[in-house]
């Protein structure tokens, strides 16, 4: 069955490309729709591939609907017919009165009827179930994430299977208007803030355009960066919002202190290039020694960076945002700054007030020294023999 302008074969091909890790309107490209096709059949769905329908082994298949039709146009009797494909003869009585008759049945109508008949739309358990719901609606206006609704259910209502509900459930149920259960607003509660559900596995820039070459891998990065020893190994990444607006942000990983760049000119490799360079060369020499990104496209002059800068680049794998915890931990505290969907065009004049202010907050980690402290006690120190660095 069509929808929203795809065929049965191109709906299965939509969620073959989601799971490569295509984009939506990637994968519109590549069917060669409108990427609002694409969107809006997703989105029906809550982001979930649909389970295929499964014929019960008590129903008779296609072809032993083709073997009633073509007995009956030998003049078979119902019991004859049912010797023939081993089933019993009210079965077959059953099938051939209900499907139009000795004179009227066809194989294929039949078919067809029997799938009809077979929908039976189950109420979902949140649209049946008023207690559970509420239940459920208030813990995520509280903010609980569906695992955690679904994990302390289990706990508080553990005698109580009426009151269980898996986190797939309350998902989908949010997501799925169609359920009737959860209102789509409640999505907003979420963390993510996605109305569908979204593919672990996306491809690094989200689009399939390719990726990025010649990088040096996490796995490459010199030793004393991961002990966090010695200053100067700095995280970094773009903090997004309304395109296209954008803020580079750079996290040393002793001091986790941190500088903020201004992307005026948008968020292509060139003007990130140009961006990083200059706030890079505000550093003293030994702050410069190496700098761990995301594979983002923005970051495909990374070459050219490292010859300008002197900072050489060294990517995380794919989906490994934990290998840049100090960056992720630090646009979390800059969403205070700069909530999503919400216009960060600033002048860098106010980022670097911004940075200022985040730089001045002590931290647990560091003894409750601020990052500008920390940063400047550890500059201060007698400077050893600098180690040789790998790769540049």
């Amino acid at each position: 069955m069509d929808r929203f302008g795809l065929s049965l074969v191109e709906q299965e091909r939509v969620w073959e490309l989601r799971g490569a890790g295509l984009s939506l309107r990637a994968v519109a490209r590549a069917l060669g729709h409108p990427p609002q096709h694409v969107i809006r059949y997703v989105a029906s769905t809550g982001g979930r591939r649909p389970v295929a329908r499964r014929r019960a082994q008590r129903c008779l298949s296609v072809g032993e609907r083709e073997e009633i039709s073509r007995g009956l146009a030998g003049g078979l009797s119902s019991r004859q017919i049912a010797v023939g494909i081993a089933r019993s003869h009210s079965t077959v009585s059953r099938e051939i009165a209900g499907n139009g008759g000795r004179e009227g049945y066809r194989a294929a109508v039949a078919e067809g009827a029997c799938w009809d008949r077979a929908r039976r739309p189950k109420a979902a358990k949140l649209a049946v179930n008023a207690a559970l719901r509420a239940v459920v609606e208030r813990r995520l206006v509280e903010k609980r994430s569906p695992q955690q609704i679904a994990g302390w259910l289990g706990r508080a209502y553990a005698g109580d299977p009426r009151m269980q509900i898996s986190h797939e459930t309350i998902y989908l149920s949010l997501f799925i208007q169609s359920r009737g259960a959860l209102k789509r607003e409640l999505t907003r509660h979420l963390r993510s803030g996605r109305s569908t559900r979204r593919p672990r596995h996306l491809s690094a820039d989200g689009q399939g355009h390719g990726q990025l070459t010649g990088k040096l891998m996490i796995s490459q990065r010199p030793a004393e960066a991961e002990d966090r020893a010695v200053p100067g190994h700095w995280e970094g990444d773009l903090l997004l919002s309304s395109r296209p607006t954008a803020i580079a942000t750079l996290v040393e990983r002793s001091t986790r202190y941190t500088q903020l760049v201004a992307l005026p000119e948008g968020i292509r490799a060139e003007p990130v290039r140009v961006a990083l360079t200059a706030s890079i060369a505000t550093l003293p020499e030994q702050l410069r020694r190496s700098l761990t990104w995301d594979q983002g496209k923005e970051m495909a002059q990374h070459a050219r960076f490292s010859i300008d800068s002197g900072l050489q680049v060294y990517f995380c794998d794919p989906q490994s945002p934990w290998q840049r915890g100090s960056n992720e931990n630090t646009n979390g505290l800059l969403r205070q700054y700069f909530p999503k969907r919400a216009k960060i065009g600033l002048p860098q004049a106010e980022l670097d007030q911004v940075a200022a202010e985040l730089n001045g907050r002590p931290r647990e980690t560091l003894g409750w020294m601020t990052p500008a402290e920390k940063l400047a006690e550890l500059t201060a120190a007698p400077a050893g023999p600098r180690e040789k660095r790998s790769g540049g």
